[in-house]
């Protein structure tokens, strides 16, 4: 007879193993700070508001130059909905 209790436990072949989350070091990514005042959330929409208007406007300018330019007609072909929109499925991410 074996001398002595078990040191570990028998598992059986094939069972589900837990897993600890043990996180080493920092978390990747930027970091989201609420800002103190109303009126910085409303400036930092504004802003982000303007950058998207005037990308899109010189993104429509490019391709009607393009368009134009060329012997052949132009196709635009957009990405599936989330390359176009990248910032709907994310909320609270900064803007700089």
């Amino acid at each position: 007879m074996a001398q002595g209790s078990q040191k570990f436990k028998a598992q059986r072949p094939g069972a589900p193993k837990k897993q600890q989350n043990k996180h080493k070091g920092p978390k990747k990514g930027g970091r989201i700070i609420a800002p103190k005042k109303a009126q910085v959330v409303q400036q930092q929409k504004l802003k982000k508001g303007l950058e998207v208007a005037i990308r899109n406007k010189i993104e429509q300018e490019v391709t009607q130059k393009a368009s134009s330019s060329l012997h052949k007609p132009l196709n635009v072909i957009k990405g599936s909905e989330a390359k176009v929109n990248p910032a709907a499925g994310r909320s609270g991410t900064s803007s700089k």
